[in-house]
């Protein structure tokens, strides 16, 4: 999601609301039909379909179709959609990708009495601090989470003790325990690796790369909101350590091989360490629940490095429900209200799916409390902070992306990759 982006929703809010001058808001009549676009996760399906089901019996004439996508290609979907003005009544994505919808106008601001609060006010007191701070603007209230995430480090500790390790005291604190654990657990076959200790999840360079850049005393954007990529030395601190890690460099991974977490839950002896979410244990034990009850892994906090300035954790993100707002206000308030239905189940998706909705209801649960390492996910949540989101940060993460792989797969030096990014990404800044 480019800079086109933000010109094509532009520009077809400008016609849809030359199209509604001329009677798009023509009282609606009849049954609704609600379209509901989601990313794939096969143990929210069976839930979420019951929910609809149970939603459509309390309500008749109202229906729902839910529509999944993986969560790389929703963002493409929705972004046309919207350009055509066909978009769905309700969708979710990660909020640095759906941010630029509110800042567009492009979504409906919640009613807090259909999804069941007297008020916005007492909504927005449902909630934990800050996680709906994302969402709002001009002082409305334009999403609500299904999720709240943030990553810590899963451990196998069958694939550990392989290795000649003991993963309750060997386990990774710092990024540079990780490469040297890393390298007694990898096993090459000339320069493939067929097991890997740990990687990256390298798509997301927002979430798991800028705190370790944070670390070292580096920024992503000033506090002032002026300047990117703030703080030389970290960064290129950071670039030389991907550099390292990469095929050219020490050969402990890369973003050619096939994503960690996804290889984890089968056991294989492919993969020691995974950055994941809580999120991952619902996964695990749909995949492979004779794993999920061995006792052979665990979940250690995100890793510092040795020389680290402060302490800074994976960001959490959040996936936010959000409601078209070229549709009639029936149609609005007819999706919030489904919305709320899915929402006031927190506890089942907490115990069936391991997703937070993060509300102090449910954080402060002892059905949280007593999932399987919270304690380490909560922690490490109070050491990091709500992913960098704004009209560019789809395009933000890009240029990262780019300086990463660069130093990783091209042999650019760090200084040039730097050099780059700072350039490109104060460039993209200043357009805002």
């Amino acid at each position: 999601m480019k800079k086109a982006l933000f010109l094509l929703l532009s520009l077809s809010l400008v016609a849809t609301s030359l199209f509604a001058a001329g009677g798009q808001e023509q009282k609606e009549e009849g049954p609704i039909e609600l379209e509901f676009w989601t990313h794939e996760d096969p143990n929210r399906t069976a839930i979420e379909e019951r929910y609809i089901q149970e939603f459509e019996a309390e309500n008749p004439g109202i229906t729902v179709k839910r529509v999944t996508h993986s969560s790389t290609k929703i963002q493409e979907l929705v972004l046309t959609a919207f350009a055509a003005n066909q978009g769905p009544d309700i969708f979710n994505m990660s909020i640095e990708d759906e941010y630029a919808y509110i800042a567009n106008g492009r979504v409906a601001p919640v009613d807090a009495k259909a999804v069941g609060y007297k008020s916005i006010d007492e909504l927005k007191n449902a909630y934990i601090p800050k996680v709906l701070d994302p969402v709002v603007m001009d002082g409305k209230l334009y999403g609500l989470p299904l999720e709240l995430t943030n990553w810590s480090i899963y451990i196998n500790k069958r694939v550990f003790r392989d290795a000649g390790l003991d993963p309750e005291t060997d386990y990774p604190r710092t990024w540079e325990e990780m490469a040297d654990i890393s390298e007694k657990i990898i096993i090459r076959d000339g320069d493939i690796i067929t097991r890997r200790g740990f990687d990256f999840r390298y798509p997301y360079y927002l979430v798991s790369m800028v705190p370790m850049v944070e670390q070292l005393g580096g920024e992503l954007i000033s506090k002032d909101g002026k300047t990117a990529i703030v703080g030389e030395e970290a960064w290129i601190s950071f670039l030389d350590y991907m550099k390292a890690w990469g095929p050219n460099g020490r050969n402990l991974g890369s973003p050619t091989y096939k994503n960690a977490r996804k290889l984890f839950n089968y056991d294989n002896n492919d993969i020691a360490m995974a950055l994941t979410g809580l999120y991952q244990q619902g996964r695990i034990k749909a995949d492979n629940e004779d794993f999920y009850n061995s006792g052979e892994w665990m979940v250690v906090p995100f890793p510092q490095f040795a020389d680290a300035k402060q302490k800074a954790a994976a960001c959490y993100y959040g996936h936010y429900y959000m409601v078209n707002g070229q549709t009639s206000e029936r149609r609005q308030q007819a999706a919030w209200k489904f919305i709320g239905y899915m929402l006031s189940h927190g506890e089942e998706y907490l115990t069936t799916v391991n997703i937070i909705q993060p509300t102090k209801k449910l954080m402060e649960s002892d059905t949280f409390k007593n999932m399987p390492y919270s304690d380490v996910f909560r922690d490490d949540m109070e050491n990091g902070h709500i992913v960098y989101y704004g009209e560019n940060s789809a395009k933000m993460q890009e240029l990262i992306k780019q300086a990463v792989e660069s130093v990783m797969l091209s042999g650019v030096s760090s200084e040039k990759a730097y050099a780059t990014l700072k350039a490109e990404a104060q460039e993209l800044l200043d357009e805002e």
